[in-house]
């Protein structure tokens, strides 16, 4: 080492590398990044284990296309047997973005919702292995069994302890049918102990549902962390009972931050999500199940799967998959817990979510009257290209950029009347879902 290097520090690599880059050295003034459209928002359908496949026929309800089935690749999730829902499911009218105020009646078991129950917020292990993270979240993971169409165990899915109360979540395709026809729901815990669990309330919009299990007060709730923390490439596990294997551990990593898209089947409604995307394996009976980070706390619900399964649709894991971020589970859960139902932000107007061409904006189909939409001066023909600054590319990534907010708050609309670029601001109206 010669004295210069010593005074200055620098000591030189035995491989002959350079030295690395000091932070002050100069950037490239010319370096931009990259423009352009953004790719589709894709839509996937639920994927509960055992839910029944709708008819190869069966169009996406609300659709404002000619009805003709999309031809291409086709998606999942939790559930192999569901199939591609492009546009808004249920008997809300497609794609539409709902209006009108409901009044908030019903009383849950919570008064104070989250603030009442004991959460665990800490994480229970430190930055490491995905070893220690199984053994401590294993535990505070279940199987969830439902009756579907009145088959007993019909339906199988994942869940999480959320408190110390024994509240589980879960997604709410898991347990949709038994909650609509009063069937049974058990939740199995890691030690393999089956308990019968009564529905708090559950969300078909964002796909979340919290159940009760009065005799598992002992089972320990699972940390809950912050996806808004998370940059692509940061380690994840995914816990459930993939195709009925209780106690599943998959590893990966973060691939995607904020990815639009819609899940669900021709025959029941749609949920928008904001989503956390995976590589780590999720496959059908994952619905409901923790994704958690490499300290131990949950940062999403695992809801969908990307599969290009053929015809039948029935593939598991092909290395995408979709997660409801964390954010979202506290609000859903706190509102359940005190009311016994779920809110979500609208403003009154319904948009395409088909034949559009990507990237060109939301164009507003209809504006109903007595909405925000309608006072913010909306009218049918507007292209929204930007909420917040945030840019949208199509109908699917408006409803989802809305539904990532809270009734009451009020948001910039950035739209084309006529080519002529113009800016509104809308207070979001609310409706229980």
């Amino acid at each position: 080492m010669s004295d210069d290097q010593e005074r200055q520090g620098e000591v030189p690599d035995p491989h002959g590398y350079p030295p690395p880059v000091p932070a002050s050295a100069p950037v490239d003034p010319s370096w931009a990044p990259p423009s352009g459209p953004l790719p589709p928002a894709p839509s996937y359908p639920w994927a509960d284990y055992a839910r029944p496949r709708p008819p190869q026929d069966a169009a996406a309800p609300g659709s404002h296309s000619s009805g003709r089935r999309p031809q291409g690749r086709r998606f999942g999730i939790g559930s192999a047997l569901l199939v591609l829902l492009l546009g808004l499911g249920g008997g809300f009218g497609g794609s539409a973005l709902y209006d009108g105020l409901a009044d908030n009646e019903a009383a849950g078991p919570y008064a104070g919702g989250l603030e009442d129950v004991e959460t665990v917020e800490l994480p229970p292990v430190k930055i490491g292995g995905v070893q220690a993270v199984a053994k401590e979240l294993l535990p505070s993971t279940v199987q969830i069994v439902a009756e579907l169409e009145g088959q007993a165990g019909g339906a199988t899915g994942s869940g999480f302890v959320l408190d110390k109360q024994g509240h589980i979540v879960t997604n709410n395709h898991v347990v949709a049918s038994a909650a609509q026809d009063g069937g049974t729901i058990q939740v199995v815990d890691f030690g393999g102990t089956t308990y019968d669990a009564e529905l708090v309330g559950r969300s078909a919009v964002y796909d979340l549902a919290v159940l009760l299990v009065p005799g598992a007060t002992d089972l320990p709730p699972a940390a809950l962390g912050r996806s808004e923390k998370l940059r692509v490439g940061d380690g994840v596990v995914a816990f459930g009972s993939p195709l009925g294997l209780t106690s599943t551990v998959t590893a990966g990593i973060v691939s995607a931050l904020r990815r639009p898209v819609t899940t669900g089947s021709p025959v029941d409604d749609s949920s928008y999500i904001n989503a956390v995307q995976t590589d780590a394996a999720i496959n059908p009976g994952n619905s409901g199940g923790p994704l958690v980070n490499l300290r131990g706390q949950v940062v999403g619900v695992n809801s969908a799967i990307a599969t290009n399964g053929g015809a039948s649709g029935e593939a598991g894991n092909i290395g995408v998959g979709f997660a409801i971020p964390v954010e979202q589970v506290r609000i859903t859960a706190d509102q359940i817990l005190k009311t016994g139902e779920a809110r979500y932000p609208v403003i009154g107007a319904q948009v395409r979510t088909q034949g559009e061409t990507i990237g060109s904006g939301a164009r507003i189909s209809e504006v109903n009257s007595n909405t925000p939409a309608q006072a913010a001066g909306l009218e049918a023909g507007d292209v929204v290209i930007e909420v917040d600054g945030l840019r949208v590319t199509d109908g699917i990534g408006l409803i989802v950029n809305i539904r990532s907010h809270q009734p009451g708050e009020e948001l910039e609309f950035t739209y084309l009347r006529n080519g002529e670029q113009r800016t509104t601001t809308i207070e979001l109206g609310s409706e229980t879902g």
